[in-house]
């Protein structure tokens, strides 16, 4: 306590009696795949496998490069940005090795009809290598037809720059081969038929772009990666906030030379998210179906081969089309796995509903088509075994029409119900850190009710929770009861939580009668 010598007025803080919950994020997704390249800025990390956090597109494009063929990770991750998604980690899955060829760098004259003047060609396979051409002042005592000098700087990441000066488009062969280490240079048209204002390159810096890399086979075990390395789905268990993971490159793993799918890599890999997603009881695995199934096949792969259980994973089928950026010949749309894109609309749903909401009824933004058209009759087949169907319904947009877990047990049939218990466990646990060494006795438990049931009543009057009251929606028990002197002398503190969660009117029925005129 302060002494206090001086009369006057004095103020003094104190700390609140209880702590304040608040619901932490909800919707942070994690991408498991291949993208165009690896991020690079990383020397913890030179092969970029490491989860990296984007928060948009341009972000994206940046460290893991943009649409490539061969790839779905990044029409996944574009579909979960336009969707609603905000924030997501990539875990790069390793699928080509640098090629030991080299690459090569083509340059124009002031005659750019004549194509390719002079290429340079990388010394093995190069690092980073880059070429800065400036132009150099004209001599006094130059003649009228002397052709204009440039500066060439050769630079890499391996060692120091090379500097060529006074150097001519039709004298840069002769000057750098035989003296660079790390290119050379072929001259590609005969420069003495240019006049001397069109013997010139071009002014800039210039990279060297690396010959393509080499496809290697991906095996499922690549995707389950390594904790210890941070790498594919258990690499993820150190990103606390992830609250959905997707794996959108399965089908370009698991793809045979024939063009069909190994179901067996298939179920491998979704298992192991699924025992990932289980295991960190904080996340949701968005699965999907396997492409080019029809319903009843879908139906028996699910039942018959799949056979999942789990309420920390949802399904969705069919694919969807969308727009293909990177399509070549005519290739305008492409087919690709919905996850991604259902991602972003339980992340649109939580913005602006609440995760208690059930992500369904929503618009799939950018999805064209669908890769099967479904009848009420054979949805009806597939939604009792969880399986979420994409169905357009013409001038109203192509719609997710299910929202329910791979569970069997009926307290986790539907998706909100068991993100709802993950937001209000998470945010329970990370609020009450607090409460750890302190004095275990009646002050302690008072405030662990007071805090929680303060975060709960919120829930309940935004309508997260069900009851007309807030003793019918949720109870909070921190008490003798709970806290025997046998619990207490083991070091535990013991409070009991529950809570009654809305649940999705997913059959709306109306019961309609003839009203009949008894007044004759």
């Amino acid at each position: 306590m302060p002494s206090y010598l001086t009369p006057g007025v004095y103020v003094e803080e104190v700390a609140s009696s209880s702590a304040t919950l608040s619901a932490g994020a909800t919707a942070v997704a994690a991408f498991v795949g291949f993208t165009a390249k690896a991020p690079t800025d990383d020397p913890s990390d030179p092969d970029g496998l490491k989860p990296r956090m984007v928060t948009n597109w341009t972000q994206f494009e940046t460290l893991y490069g943009g649409f490539v063929e061969g790839a779905m990770l990044p029409l996944s991750v574009y579909g979960y940005f336009n969707n609603g998604g905000s924030m997501a980690y990539i875990v790069r899955i390793q699928n080509t090795t640098p090629s030991e060829d080299s690459g090569q760098l083509a340059l124009t004259s002031g005659d750019r009809s004549l194509g390719p003047a002079v290429e340079f060609t990388t010394v093995g396979a190069g690092s980073n290598v880059t070429v800065d051409v400036s132009p150099e002042p004209e001599a006094a005592d130059a003649e009228d037809d002397a052709p204009p000098t440039f500066e060439v700087v050769v630079s890499d990441s391996a060692g120091e720059p090379e500097t060529y000066s006074g150097v001519t488009l039709g004298g840069i062969s002769a000057t750098l081969n035989g003296t660079s280490t790390k290119v050379t240079v072929e001259t590609k048209i005969d420069v003495d038929q240019l006049t001397a204002d069109l013997q010139t390159l071009p002014t800039g810096s210039f990279a060297i772009q690396p010959a393509p890399a080499i496809p290697i086979e991906v095996a499922g075990k690549a995707f389950n990666g390594s904790e210890s390395a941070r790498t594919g789905i258990s690499g993820l268990t150190i990103a606390d906030d992830v609250t959905m993971v997707m794996v959108p490159d399965l089908i370009t793993a698991a793809t045979k030379e024939d063009g069909s799918v190994d179901l067996a890599m298939w179920k491998s890999v979704q298992l192991a998210l699924i025992n990932h997603c289980e295991g960190q009881a904080n996340r949701m695995a968005v699965l999907d179906a396997p492409p080019g199934m029809s319903p009843q096949q879908i139906k028996e792969w699910r039942s018959d081969t799949a056979m999942y259980d789990s309420a920390y994973a949802a399904l969705y089928y069919p694919w969807i089309e969308v727009d293909n950026p990177a399509g070549t010949n005519g290739n305008t749309s492409i087919n690709v796995p919905p996850s991604g894109h259902l991602a972003g609309v339980w992340a649109r749903t939580d913005e602006t509903r609440g995760v208690w909401k059930a992500p369904a009824n929503e618009i799939v933004r950018g999805a064209l088509n669908v890769a099967t058209d479904i009848t009420k009759a054979e949805q009806g087949m597939l939604n009792p075994i969880g399986i979420n169907c994409i169905r357009p319904f013409g001038t109203q947009g192509i719609r997710v029409w299910g929202a329910r877990t791979l569970s069997s047990n009926t307290d986790w049939t539907y998706i909100n119900v068991r993100r709802l218990f993950n937001m209000i466990e998470t945010s329970i646990m990370n609020g009450t850190q607090y409460a750890v060494f302190e004095p275990n006795d009646q002050k302690l438990w008072e405030g662990l009710k007071r805090t929680v049931g303060s975060f709960l009543r919120g829930l309940w009057r935004d309508g997260a929770l069900f009851g007309a009251s807030a003793d019918q929606a949720f109870f909070v028990k921190c008490d003798a009861e709970t806290n025997p002197p046998d619990s207490i002398d083991q070091g535990k503190v013991i409070v009991e939580v529950g809570i009654a969660p809305v649940k999705p009117a997913e059959f709306v029925i109306f019961r309609v009668a003839q009203l009949k005129d008894e007044s004759a």
